[in-house]
């Protein structure tokens, strides 16, 4: 991604980044995506999209009378996004979303339709003093029921950081009741946790596991034929056969997860698992 001499209002950057997404997936940009994403007038659209051109990538759009839009140049390099589909997915998804609240809302981008897995959310009144004390580095108090003790119990925690794991949030603590890190999903908290007026003595620089880098390594499942492990190899664009990633220790079972390897024991059907670790022996501290 380029970096510019100056900075970029938080605005202005979203509306260049949609700005990049949108010519190079789509093939033609109009003020129209701009207008009707961020409910701005033409003209500030217009401005925006010269703007980008003038001092954030010149060169990188060329505007096309036939199509009467703006489509990505011959030498097009992203410049305020990484240029990966996920990106434009992501645009996409954001607008499902958002049109499932606003009935009349209309980005003029294609229909889609997004899959959630369902899981219970966690409520603001719990979210909130868990963001607090991991901002502020406090100690909190709260209660958390678990499979291990569905009976719940008081623990104090030292959080140091919110983790997404693709199906549920979770914070990353100490925590006093164990005496090691542990990651504590939020929608299993009970009541208002209670920020403590104590800082943390348990930072993120002293979690081994979370500042322990590790490759994971997946290849297609060895059972498939050479032709079908050529399709899946394609799928995740592997290198030799191979598709390294490199991962926290903490958040290697989430990976895996992901993956579909969530398991010891590979489904009994390599055309469903279709992927596996081939490494696992190195991870096996972290499984």
């Amino acid at each position: 991604m380029k970096k510019t001499d100056w900075p970029i209002r938080w605005d202005l950057l979203l509306r260049y980044r949609l700005i990049e997404i949108i010519a190079l997936w789509e093939g033609r940009l109009t003020t129209n995506h701009i207008c009707h994403a961020f409910g701005i007038g033409r003209q500030q659209a217009s401005k925006d999209i010269n703007t980008y051109l003038r001092e954030v990538a010149p060169g990188n759009l060329e505007y096309d009378r036939h199509l009467k839009g703006y489509v990505p140049a011959e030498q097009f390099r992203p410049a305020v996004t990484q240029g990966r589909s996920d990106e434009y997915l992501e645009v996409l998804g954001r607008d499902h979303a958002l049109s499932e609240t606003f009935e009349s809302l209309d980005l003029g981008l294609p229909n889609t339709e997004i899959l959630h897995v369902p899981r219970r959310l966690a409520e603001p009144e719990v979210v909130r003093p868990i963001v607090l004390a991991t901002r502020q580095g406090r100690r909190l108090e709260a209660e958390y029921f678990s499979l291990t003790r569905p009976e719940g119990e008081r623990r104090t925690l030292e959080p140091h950081t919110l983790v997404y794991s693709g199906q549920r949030w979770h914070v990353r603590a100490w925590c006093e009741t164990n005496g090691e890190y542990r990651d504590f999903v939020l929608s299993r908290f009970r009541g208002v946790p209670q920020v403590l007026p104590e800082r943390s003595r348990h930072k993120a620089r002293n979690d081994e596991a979370w500042n322990t880098t590790v490759n994971i390594i997946l290849r297609p499942d060895q059972r498939l034929s050479a032709d079908q492990q050529a399709i899946v190899a394609n799928d995740y664009a592997m290198v030799n056969g191979e598709l390294k990633i490199e991962s926290r220790a903490a958040l290697v079972r989430y990976m895996l997860t992901l993956a579909g390897l969530s398991g010891d024991t590979p489904h009994s059907d390599p055309l469903v698992q279709q992927l596996e670790l081939a490494n696992r022996e190195d991870l096996q501290a972290w499984l």
